[in-house]
């Protein structure tokens, strides 16, 4: 399953990832992960869920977007949730097109492996495709 949140900048998207990762650890009986660009989110998301920053990875568009989850996927089939904060920033691309190939990828990653998604996007709803209308 994929889970789009949308909305504009200050919107309060971040704060629900936290929210929902931090919800999570406490759910989950596999391992949950959050997915993020630079380091802001070490001291408000729950130390039993594992961070990565992808600053740290050559992560810089959506096929290596995916192919780091699903070489996180391979090395740990623990995972049961992962959580990608502020999807345009990580990838550098406001691309809609791409955005909703990552979109059904990632669906169908998710349906073939039982791993849920969720993805925050900055922009606003109104702005949403009918494809990334399917995820929210």
């Amino acid at each position: 399953m994929v889970k789009l949140i949308m909305g504009g900048a200050g919107t309060g998207k971040t704060k629900t990832i936290i929210d929902l990762v931090n919800a999570a650890v406490q759910e989950e009986k596999g391992s949950v992960v959050c997915i993020a660009k630079g380091d802001k989110l070490k001291f408000d998301v729950a130390h039993d869920a594992r961070l990565i920053n992808v600053s740290d990875y050559s992560v810089d568009s959506y096929p290596s977007l995916l192919g780091f989850v699903a070489g996180m996927h391979a090395g740990n089939y623990d995972i049961s949730k992962v959580f990608i904060d502020a999807l345009y920033r990580i990838v550098d691309s406001k691309d809609a097109s791409d955005a909703e190939k990552f979109l059904l990828d990632l669906d169908a990653f998710a349906a073939k492996h039982s791993v849920d998604f969720v993805v925050a996007l900055s922009e606003e709803e109104i702005q949403a495709t009918e494809v990334m209308k399917k995820y929210l």
